[in-house]
């Protein structure tokens, strides 16, 4: 597996895949082939929701403004659903045409241009192989983290740095967020307005639902986050660890390690399955990033490893088949909500998983291996390309009255 470097990125909204992903793409072109101009083929889901997702925008900033970009919507021959050709001009002639895909997370990959492959790190790739190797050698999965990515702690703290700033700047935020819904941030909303007799466990749910909120709004807005695994499903993991910072005081050292596993359930999800909406839904999104906070709470709590184990597979398991049809092809309905539910789930499944571990029937291996058969057997049309279910049939107010 490859390292969290690589998972945990910090960069802008509103897509790890069809924002971050293409603009470290053009940034490339514009190194390899300098004084060039640019011709763009957008395909699969890069097509039918690039630009609710500004993928046009991103590539004109970097490959010029007069870049034609071409969106695709027919062409169904491709590798990954996040496909690009980028042609390379010179004197109006085409002197290269290269094949770019977007893989999800901000992870991307150019044919001919196997040197700009990150290397493997981690010698494991499943959970089993983790787990029998850190009980061999009496290591915690945050041990195994740091003896095998040295130099990971401090890249961690900087992450956690950037996701309590992107919740600080969510929680202080208002307005309408951009796009043309009319969705109106809530974060601030819900983060200060305490129900009139509050229970501590309505506290808990309107504390964790903001800090969700504040990240999920920040990222629809452009703003800079960091990808868990990617940028639509970025509030859930930075949301619990922070509520959990807040309420128990925990050290440092405990977060750093919870967002040590929470990277490691991340990677072995994007190794062995993905992370990718427009490959998988959502479950591949939001589902992951609930996996990934259940099982950095359970490491911070230092729970065991089944306990651990069955905190991430109940996150996956019950998000199984959830579909990936954002409305108008921005990140804004329904994934700011799923954000915060994601959020309360992974604390739901921790609390099952402590008390219930020894019963479970189902490995983590499994479930993300189900998951990924999951995702392939969805339509298309549920896939990121905002073609059907709630993209299909929401219709916004303002429409509704025109």
């Amino acid at each position: 597996m490859k390292s969290l470097r690589e998972l945990y990125q910090i960069g802008s909204g509103p897509s790890s895949s069809h924002t971050m992903a293409p603009e470290k793409i053009a940034k490339f072109f514009v190194k390899k082939y300098p004084g060039a101009a640019f011709r763009v083929y957008l395909y699969g889901s890069l097509a039918h929701t690039g630009k609710g997702h500004g993928t046009d925008t991103v590539l004109k900033k970097v490959l010029g403004q007069d870049t034609e970009i071409i969106f695709d919507y027919d062409k169904t021959d491709i590798p990954h659903p996040n496909t690009m050709d980028v042609e390379v001009l010179r004197d109006g002639k085409t002197v290269a045409k290269k094949r770019a895909v977007s893989l999800g997370g901000g992870a991307y990959r150019i044919e001919g241009e196997t040197e700009e492959e990150t290397p493997q790190v981690y010698p494991h790739n499943t959970f089993s192989q983790i787990k029998e190797y850190c009980m061999k050698n009496d290591l915690r999965l945050s041990d195994y983290v740091f003896k095998t990515e040295p130099g990971i702690r401090e890249y961690l703290e900087k992450i956690w740095d950037a996701m309590v700033a992107a919740i600080k700047r969510g929680l202080s935020a208002e307005g309408i967020l951009p796009g043309g819904l009319g969705v109106q941030r809530k974060a601030k909303f819900l983060y200060s307005q305490r129900h009139i007799d509050e229970s501590s466990e309505t506290r808990e749910n309107r504390m964790v639902c903001s800090y969700a909120f504040a990240v999920a709004e920040e990222n629809a807005a452009g703003g800079t986050i960091v990808t868990a695994p990617t940028c639509g499903a970025s509030g859930v993991l930075p949301a619990v660890l922070y509520y959990v910072e807040k309420t128990r005081n925990v050290t440092q050292d405990a977060i750093l390690r919870g967002l040590a596993v929470a990277g490691l359930i991340g990677n072995i999800i994007k190794t062995n399955a993905s992370v990718s909406g427009a490959e998988c839904g959502c479950q591949a999104e939001i589902g992951s990033a609930c996996a990934m906070a259940a099982g950095g709470l359970a490491e911070m709590f230092e729970l065991g490893y089944d306990q651990i184990e069955y905190a991430t597979e109940i996150s996956i398991e019950h998000h199984l088949g959830l579909t990936c049809d954002p409305v108008a092809g921005l990140v804004q309905i329904p994934c700011i909500e799923r954000n915060a539910v994601a959020a309360m789930r992974a604390l739901n499944a921790l609390s099952l998983a402590d008390f219930l571990f020894s019963t479970r029937k189902v490995s983590l291996d499994t479930i993300i291996e189900v998951m990924y058969e999951t995702g392939k057997d969805l339509s298309s049309r549920y896939r990121e390309t905002s073609e059907a279910g709630m993209a299909k049939l929401y219709t916004s107010p303002a429409n509704k009255k025109k």
